[in-house]
């Protein structure tokens, strides 16, 4: 690296440092999980989007792209259609209630144990996302940076459960806007250094990438193998995004920390148009590499240093991906190390860690948060320290210990597969049970807290063994798969165990506005019962 991008990236974490130490004075238990509920839609808005982004998607998006299809961008019409069932059915419920985590909800419609079932799965999702998402960024990181990606994954870690355990949630959304606008620059400026490089026109660019292709953009194959099926990614998509946006705490807190409930449903909308501008512009990069390196094959080795004898054809670049997997993963990035200027390079690492922080600082915060509240306040009440102070410093405790955790489990998931892969095998298997027993709560009175607990650990017994079973099932299909299966279940099942009545279906509380506050006042009495 140029001393100009050590100079960048050192800027950016003493500014993100600062930033947590700013936001940590004086410190309450309410201010570190909720902000105070001050925040405004912009700020929160962003923050979802940077943080359930993800920095593997900085990675998978111009991947998937180069090295296959474009059908991946079909998951932006899941996305569409999901947004309004979080803006109309999720929000709604998490607002009226004034819960601290999602998962509060489950105890008032169900019963504790589905409540600690949930919050178990979310957390489990959460730290394997976690490890997932680092290790996909830090891949990058080291390849630009040449340092151990050992190192880069410590590095950025220990940064970032730094800043969280001083600031809180209003430091790491802050952090996330900033990070946000980092993330936005650098996809541009790599995107008009790829094009210059290339010396082609947009036309040229996409005359390229098809000529000689089909089925880059759609294929509505019926097959689990196929990887990028349209199939699997609009239905995948679609329930991936409602599990991460309406079920997931990462989400929820973030709405929660907003001043009303029209504030988190304009955020929601607005995370909604960033993931249409972003996407799309790492879809197109992924396009112009393939256009860059279509006209510069003698660089393609570049991209696999690692295995010192190639033997592919470079003269074709599916070829070339095909002989070499992982080359699709590090076209971006070895692009970045030939060819970005001193301190484009360091903005773009800069960006990359910011990626890989948001993922960080989100889910260990969140994570803690769940842990705290579901778990040993609910289960263990004698825990609770008896002034505010002192649970500030349980807290930073926790999120220390849990932040550990995660990056560690990221120096371990490289035998999963590919940087797509990764992800999807890492959350599927709890995401979709997690979904369906909030689908069950919000529109079934036939369900019953006993038929969705079982029907919900089966479903992700289920789900884990066919993710190793039939590892050449294409990932995505992981996702309507333990979703499916907890539904189905948890509703038989309902009809063999005795029906409770209930007052916290979504109608309920949604469209009975005038119950909304008994609601609220009974369950907190049974909260302190």
């Amino acid at each position: 690296m140029h001393s100009l991008d050590i100079l960048v990236i050192t800027a950016y974490i003493s500014g993100i440092l600062a930033l947590g130490i700013y936001c940590g004075r004086r410190q309450s238990r309410r201010e570190f999980f909720m902000a105070s509920r001050s925040m405004g839609w912009i700020p929160v808005g962003l923050s979802v989007m940077a943080t359930l982004f993800s920095s593997n998607s900085f990675v998978f998006y111009p991947a998937a792209a180069f090295g296959n299809s474009l059908r991946i961008g079909l998951g932006l019409i899941g996305f569409l259609l999901m947004t309004p069932v979080v803006v109309w059915v999720f929000i709604p419920v998490y607002s009226r209630l004034n819960v601290e985590t999602a998962y509060e909800y489950l105890e008032h419609r169900f019963h504790v144990s589905v409540r600690a079932l949930a919050s178990g799965l979310f957390i489990l999702l959460r730290i394997g996302w976690m490890a997932s998402a680092t290790f996909a960024a830090s891949v990058v990181v080291a390849e630009v940076a040449a340092i151990p990606q050992l190192y880069v994954i410590l590095g950025l870690g220990v940064v970032a459960i730094g800043y969280t355990m001083l600031g809180g949630l209003r430091a790491v959304m802050w952090t996330d806007v900033l990070q946000f606008f980092i993330f936005s620059a650098t996809i541009l400026a790599t995107f008009v250094l790829v094009m210059w490089k290339s010396h082609l026109t947009l036309g040229g660019v996409w005359d390229n990438y098809f000529t000689g292709r089909d089925g880059l953009v759609v294929d509505f194959e019926y097959s689990l193998q196929l990887k990028y099926g349209t199939w699997a990614i609009l239905i995948g998509s679609f329930l991936e995004g409602l599990s991460a946006f309406g079920a997931d705490q990462v989400a929820v807190q973030r709405y929660l920390s907003a001043r009303s409930e029209r504030t988190s449903q304009w955020a929601a909308w607005l995370n909604l148009a960033g993931m249409w501008i972003v996407i799309p512009g790492l879809l197109f990069i992924g396009v112009a590499l393939f256009a860059h390196f279509s006209h510069h094959p003698d660089e393609l080795p570049e991209l696999v240093l690692d295995q010192p004898q190639v033997t592919a054809d470079t003269s074709s670049v599916p070829a070339f991906v095909e002989a070499h997997p992982k080359a699709a993963d590090r076209a971006l990035p070895g692009f970045v190390r030939i060819h970005f200027l001193p301190g484009m390079a360091g903005l773009f690492l800069a960006a990359l860690g910011a990626a890989i922080m948001s993922s960080i600082d989100s889910g260990i915060h969140s994570v803690t948060t769940a842990f705290i509240v579901d778990f040993r306040d609910r289960l263990y009440p004698q825990w609770t320290p008896q002034t505010d102070q002192q649970d500030v410093r349980w807290i930073r405790l926790s999120v220390i210990l849990i932040g550990g955790i995660s990056v560690g489990l990221a120096c371990f998931v490289e035998p999963l597969g590919d940087v797509f892969d990764i992800g999807k095998k890492l959350t599927a298997a709890f995401g979709g049970p997690l979904l369906a027993i909030f689908v069950l709560a919000f529109f079934s009175r036939r369900a019953t807290s006993r038929a969705v607990f079982i029907g919900a650990l089966i479903a992700t017994g289920l789900t884990l063994a066919l993710m190793y079973l039939r590892d050449d099932w294409f990932s995505v299909w992981h996702w309507p798969i333990g979703f499916g299966l907890s539904l189905v279940l948890g509703y038989l099942l309902s009809w063999f165990t005795p029906r409770v009545p209930t007052q916290y279906t979504w109608y309920d509380i949604v469209r009975q506005p005038k119950h909304t506050a008994s609601l609220v006042e009974e369950g907190n009495e049974n909260e302190v019962r």
